[in-house]
């Protein structure tokens, strides 16, 4: 992961700010006119921005990078781009100043249980759990167990939870739009590779259209099924990049057979 970091950032550093700018615009489907007229600027000036021709302030490159919503760590790499110092901190979660970010993540994971919650970063690296998500991992060998531990990789794997799984290609359709969709919106080259990965692997695909509100998690546990529904929290005012980058994934029972099941469990 670390290399593909350091190319992400080596394309930055090369591409003018304009370049990159137009690169997110098209990521996002939008035109110059649509994007000037969501931004309060002119299409003209967005154009020479774009081109080259005019040199964007930092207050514009960060008013441009809000309404493209653009991830704040390449909000740094356009700052640069654009001759400007980085706005946006990464700091360890175990830094002094992370602590109210530590104790809200504390508290939600143990606001879930009995029910299996984790946090996982931009790359779906297991950074926390709680109690109850250890019991969802039975069988599942321990090179997938090793930090850091990709979860996505981790549920999919043959060698991990897919043989468990009984919805397997709709699981999987479910998890492969979603990583899909975030590589495509981000850019990051991380999260294509592991699309990339993922769908290599065996399983399958449901190809039928999706029936429902949600996609159900259905999981053989012993001689039980579990059926889930998961949530996604983040924080979204986040001004550091570590906070930013983390989420909170919480399985919910289904129904109240697996409801039952978890708090017999915990």
């Amino acid at each position: 992961m670390a290399s593909v970091a350091l190319v992400t950032s080596a394309v930055a550093a090369d591409a003018p700010v304009g370049e990159l700018l137009r690169q997110w615009r098209q990521r996002r489907r939008l035109s110059q006119l649509d994007l000037a007229g969501e931004a309060g600027v002119s299409a003209r000036h967005l154009s020479f921005v774009e081109t080259g021709r005019a040199r964007p302030s930092r207050e514009m490159v960060l008013h441009l990078a809000e309404q493209l919503e653009i991830p704040l760590g390449a909000r740094n790499e356009l700052l640069a781009a654009a001759g400007f110092a980085p706005v946006y901190r990464r700091r360890d979660l175990g830094d002094p100043d992370m602590t109210a970010v530590r104790t809200a993540l504390d508290l939600v994971l143990t606001a879930y249980e009995p029910f299996p919650a984790l946090v996982v970063d931009r790359s779906w690296h297991l950074v926390s759990a709680n109690r109850a998500l250890s019991g969802l991992l039975d069988g599942a060998a321990p090179h997938l167990l090793e930090p850091p531990v990709n979860v996505l990789r981790l549920s999919l794997h043959p060698d991990g939870l897919a043989p468990r799984i009984l919805n397997l290609p709709e699981w999987r359709r479910h998890v492969l739009h979603r990583l899909g969709r975030e590589a495509h919106l981000s850019g990051d080259l991380g999260l294509a590779a592991l699309h990339r990965e993922l769908l290599a692997l065996p399983g399958g695909m449901d190809r039928t259209p999706p029936n429902g509100i949600a996609v159900p998690l259905r999981l053989r546990s012993g001689d039980e099924v579990l059926s889930f529904l998961s949530t996604v929290t983040t924080f979204g005012t986040a001004v550091d990049l570590t906070a930013a980058e983390l989420s909170v994934e919480a399985f919910l029972p289904a129904d109240e057979v697996t409801a039952a099941a978890l708090r017999r469990a915990g």
